[in-house]
């Protein structure tokens, strides 16, 4: 198991390389210039001395090849330099959206779990029935319904009928626990429900499945509980589809919520995503690519990790 591990972190580092390399010329090759809009945004004519000379400050004048080797080195020592347009360290306009599209992440995974393997499981039980039929059409219409128009409908309806609006500045979790999660709770719940909807169909298919086994019909046979049947038996065997939908899903709410987090407010990373191709903020967009590229390496290593814990038939040499 060690070794398997080892091996997997250290095929972690040409997958992150491969992403850097793609990333680093694809931005080179896109059509703008960074100091051409810096010029452009504060309206005044800058002679192509002045724009030769601001080229040469961000280091753009160089080759690509040694500015690519000098940001991989960079990389290396945790240093991912400076944002092209702010002029402040990556690591700390990353940092300070962080933990805001962290916590949105969890807090919508946890809503999309807790909606997800009840209602799941329970379609799977009462197969054909009105049961199975509400929870099927309660999926369906969280696969319809975005993530973005949800949160729309949920402030209109506060704003209506409760004459109360969330709160639009962020507040650290640990600096007011109350305050924070009056704000997040509701696009953690717009966001969970639309990605449970996908699970929630995925546990049902999965339960389903198990259902018909043999060790499942042996298990009834022998007179165990339905309850000792479902749980032990049929939803730990399914569980392992369930989790790589979660997983994956997880790694995509850490930056792929730009209009929710646009709808609620939210300065996350999604937002900051968005920032950084507009301004062609070639470092700052790199770093961002980087970091969901690891965030989604690493859930599926970690989803494969669960796997062995959780069926004792897998065994990683």
């Amino acid at each position: 198991m060690r070794q398997y591990v080892l091996k997997r972190l250290l095929l972690m580092i040409p997958t992150l390389f491969g992403v850097a390399l793609l990333v680093f010329f694809l931005l080179r090759v896109a059509p703008g210039d960074i100091v051409e809009l810096k010029y452009a945004g504060s309206g005044t004519f800058a002679p192509k001395e002045a724009l030769d000379r601001e080229r040469k400050q961000l280091g753009l004048d160089k080759p690509l090849a040694y500015q690519f080797v000098s940001w991989i080195a960079g990389i290396a020592r945790f240093d991912f330099g400076d944002s092209m347009w702010t002029g402040r360290p990556i690591i700390e306009e990353i940092k300070i959206r962080l933990e805001l599209s962290l916590q949105l992440a969890v807090m919508a995974t946890v809503v999309a779990m807790l909606l997800a393997v009840p209602l799941g499981t329970l379609a799977a039980l009462k197969q054909d029935t009105w049961v199975d039929y509400a929870v099927r059409i309660f999926s369906i219409a969280g696969l319809a319904m975005p993530s973005f128009w949800l949160g729309i409908v949920i402030i209109l309806g506060f704003l209506i009928v409760f004459k109360w609006m969330p709160p639009l500045t962020f507040t650290s979790f640990w600096t007011d626990p109350r305050a924070n999660l009056a704000q997040l709770i509701w696009p953690a719940l717009a966001v969970g429900y639309r990605y449970s909807a996908m699970a929630t169909r995925m546990t049902r298919s999965a339960v389903l499945e198990v259902l018909r086994e043999d060790y499942v019909r042996t298990a009834r046979a022998k007179g165990l509980w339905e309850r000792a049947v479902v749980l032990k038996h049929a939803l730990s065997n399914a569980l392992l589809p369930i989790v790589t939908v979660i997983g994956l899903e997880f790694a995509f709410l850490i930056g792929g919520l730009v209009v929710t987090e646009q709808v609620f407010n939210l300065n996350g990373i999604g937002m900051l995503f968005v920032e950084s191709i507009t301004h062609r903020d070639y470092t700052m967009t790199q770093a961002l690519v980087l970091l969901v590229s690891f965030a989604f390496i690493f859930m599926n290593f970690m989803v494969d990790l669960l796997y062995a814990w959780l069926d004792p038939r897998i065994h990683y040499q």
